[in-house]
């Protein structure tokens, strides 16, 4: 670690609507940063717990998360495991799902992760990027997550028409931007589940970087069993399958969002 450690790049990874391979993209991304040298810190903030069990820690076993960070000024420190991956986590459980409860009443909720990631800063337990695992809605837990964060990144199932969800993330962000983080930029769409044969997949793509003036983050994360098998590894696919066409994927979208952020 540096003596000296620069801000972290800290990017939310968002999409309220599930099935859309987030947890896969914060996972998979994190694994191909570190690949690159960089120190990453992953959070789960999906009361679901999916990154945390994905990466082979069980929720169930676990006595301090970030549920404790969040509501209950538990030091970060104290909560971070070091997994398998090489990423660091700070990992959820079902008590989750209780924060956006406790938060909606606290004054300056959505600036309560914020809080935490300078925290860390000061306590010289500095990362290159912060990936946030944002759950699959639009409450307390993921407003709090675009308030913290240097952009975000909206994975995006290329199967469906149906893309009012982005609509209503981007409103989001607007709100965002106007009332607790100027800076917040958006950083594209990741599409996954892609299938490159078929012809929907593609106007899919097309559709959305027109409808919505978004940058769209390539190469497309391919449709393979590999990523179902990962989890069960506690792994993600770079460990389970290096070479397969997804791990590549992964590993091409890290060095793209490294360029991004040395704009």
């Amino acid at each position: 670690m540096n003596s000296v450690q620069a801000a972290p790049t800290i990017l939310a990874v968002a999409n309220q609507k599930g099935g859309v391979a987030k947890t896969t993209s914060v996972a998979s991304i994190g694994a191909a940063l570190v690949e690159r040298g960089q120190s990453v810190l992953l959070v789960d903030l999906d009361p679901q717990a999916c990154l945390t069990f994905s990466l082979g820690i069980d929720p169930e076993d676990l006595e301090l998360s970030v549920h404790h960070v969040l509501t209950k000024g538990t030091a970060p420190a104290d909560v971070i495991i070091e997994t398998e991956d090489g990423v660091d986590l700070l990992p959820a459980t079902i008590e989750l799902a209780r924060a956006e409860a406790d938060l909606l009443t606290r004054t300056g909720r959505e600036h309560v992760l914020r809080g935490v990631m300078e925290d860390l800063q000061a306590g010289g337990r500095g990362y290159d990027w912060v990936l946030l695992d944002c759950p699959p809605s639009l409450g307390v837990l993921t407003v709090a997550a675009l308030t913290a964060a240097t952009g975000v990144l909206i994975p995006l199932q290329c199967e469906t028409l149906s893309h009012r969800g982005v609509g209503q993330l981007l409103d989001t962000v607007h709100d965002v931007r106007r009332f607790t983080n100027r800076d917040l930029a958006v950083w594209g769409v990741l599409p996954t589940l892609y299938d490159g044969r078929t012809n929907h997949a593609r106007a899919v793509l097309d559709t959305i970087s027109e409808t919505y003036d978004l940058e769209v983050v390539e190469p497309p994360i391919p449709k393979t069993i590999k990523f179902a098998e990962a989890p069960a590894a506690g792994r993600s696919i770079l460990a389970t399958s290096r070479t397969s066409k997804g791990a590549q994927a992964y590993r091409e979208v890290a060095g793209a969002l490294l360029a991004r952020s040395a704009r």
